[in-house]
């Protein structure tokens, strides 16, 4: 049997190979934001603060460095701009909303679900700088798809310049307040530019504290971290999350998601990604390793590591594409479809269980778990996500939040219950 491209959903099609690379997606999310839900946030930039730097969890920080970290939310990203496509083109073939309602209402239902997810659940939420990057980019998709994938790939560049740029400034504030006889302006000015990298002192033991305390604790130190990454949006997610998107618009145009390609070009991609981009990260994770993990330096590396992170995501795609495209490995196929089918509702669920594992309202295990033995919450939300969403896709027409969100956008109770 030939691999099924669609599949019906509610009352418009779906393409069954980008919810299997999307359900992929939002699995492989979770290996990185873990560390964030359960380690102080900067652990998550620098595993000095958090998690281990030895043995496992060492070789669990440079796999997910080399293979996780920033290339599933590049591919997230991606496949938001290929739907943003998608459900404008089935916004104008059907008789409801226009494209452009129905995609701003999605973006500003989307806006108030994130801020209530980044405050009162994980600090990390991405679904806010969705919003603000979705709405700068939803002008763009009537583009040439490779004009798209062009604009795309300038924006990153240019974001990529104005980073080594800004390291390079930090390098040298560094130097002036190290020297001997910096005054105090300039040993001031280094510590606020570093604060996106260094975290102040006491700031993992403060963190910890509150984050095993009570809900209002766990607010109290999740709220001026949302807020510190809601602010530097426009400065370094919101360019980053707009590159991708209008990336992922032009390959939804060419027919990258949907099988389009030839298998020949989706081999290419994956040995491009593979044998020349995942190296290349690699020795950057290995030159982070030798600096003994410097701030610094690791901050400087890390900006030359998002030059790889499209190649290794489309790589990682590619390779499942290929897997639907064979017919193969069906039974897990279908789970990614479903998880993929409900990436919104498992996103936000991952959030309120990893609350209530870690913090003190729940379980209370933040901090108490090494970033190898987080693999084991991580398989846990794994498995509960791949097991509960092809049987509640067979009894609902959407997941919870997908629905919600459908009835939010249309302002009416869209149907839920799948017919008998």
């Amino acid at each position: 049997m030939p691999p099924a491209e669609r599949t019906v959903e509610g009352s418009g099609d779906r393409i069954l190979s980008i919810d299997v690379v999307r359900g992929m997606a939002v699995l492989g999310i979770l290996l990185m934001n873990i560390v964030a839900m359960a380690l102080p946030a900067y652990a998550y930039l620098n595993p000095v603060y958090g998690g281990g730097t030895s043995g496992a969890d060492l070789w669990t920080w440079a796999v997910n460095n080399v293979f996780t970290d920033g290339k599933m939310r590049a591919l997230f990203t991606m496949l938001f701009g290929a739907s943003a496509v998608l459900i404008a083109g089935r916004a104008e073939a059907g008789g409801g909303l226009g494209p452009v309602q129905t995609h701003y209402r999605r973006l500003f239902w989307m806006f108030v679900i994130g801020m209530i997810h980044a405050y009162f659940f994980f600090l990390g939420d991405i679904l806010v700088t969705y919003a603000l990057a979705g709405a700068l980019v939803f002008p763009f998709r009537r583009l040439d798809a490779r004009l798209l994938i062009g604009l795309g790939g300038a924006v990153l560049a240019a974001l990529f310049a104005w980073h080594m740029s800004d390291a390079g400034q930090l390098k040298a504030l560094q130097a002036a307040a190290l020297a001997p006889g910096a005054g105090p302006a300039i040993r001031e000015a280094w510590a606020q530019a570093s604060q996106g990298f260094i975290a102040p002192p006491g700031f993992a033991e403060q963190a910890t504290a509150l984050f095993r305390g009570g809900f209002l604790e766990a607010l109290q130190a999740r709220a001026p971290v949302a807020l510190a990454l809601q602010v530097a949006i426009p400065f370094d997610a919101g360019p980053e999350a707009v590159g991708q998107m209008l990336i992922g618009m032009g390959l939804f145009r060419m027919g990258f998601f949907s099988l389009g390609w030839p298998t020949r070009s989706y081999l290419i991609l994956i040995l491009f990604g593979y044998a020349c981009a995942a190296p290349f990260t690699a020795m950057l994770a290995w030159l982070i390793h030798q600096s003994g993990f410097e701030p610094l330096r690791t901050h400087e590396l890390l900006v030359w590591q998002s030059l790889t992170r499209p190649f290794i995501a489309l790589a990682h795609a590619s390779v499942l594409l290929l897997i639907v495209r064979a017919g193969v490995l069906r039974g897990l196929v279908s789970r990614l479809e479903a998880a993929g089918r409900m990436a919104f509702t498992n996103y936000l669920m991952t959030s309120v269980i990893t609350s209530l594992v870690f913090c003190g309202y729940g379980l209370g295990l933040f901090g108490h778990l090494s970033r190898f033995q987080l693999l084991w919450v991580v398989a846990g939300v794994w498995a509960l996500m791949l097991l509960w969403s092809r049987p509640w896709l067979a009894h609902f027409r959407y997941g919870p939040f997908e629905w919600a969100w459908r009835s939010l956008v249309q302002w009416k109770r869209q149907p839920f219950r799948r017919a008998a």
